[in-house]
């Protein structure tokens, strides 16, 4: 899959009221791409799928991050 080809999509606990704090995320087969959402055009992470799950994991357990 060509990064042209990726659907972005940014979570549903950001806010549009500013949207500075948000990144977007593109899911391939093998790898989880993930850009800042004011610069899609700028540098962009490429992780696999188990290293995305470990952040995801991680941050959920932060204070003051997820729900």
């Amino acid at each position: 899959m060509s990064t042209a080809e990726l659907r972005w999509f940014k979570s549903s606990y950001s806010s549009s009221n500013e949207p500075g704090d948000c990144i977007e995320v593109a899911v391939a087969p093998t790898t989880i791409h993930i850009r800042d959402s004011k610069n899609t055009e700028g540098p962009r992470l490429a992780v696999t799928p188990t290293a995305w799950i470990s952040f995801v994991t991680y941050m959920g357990v932060q204070p003051g991050c997820g729900s």
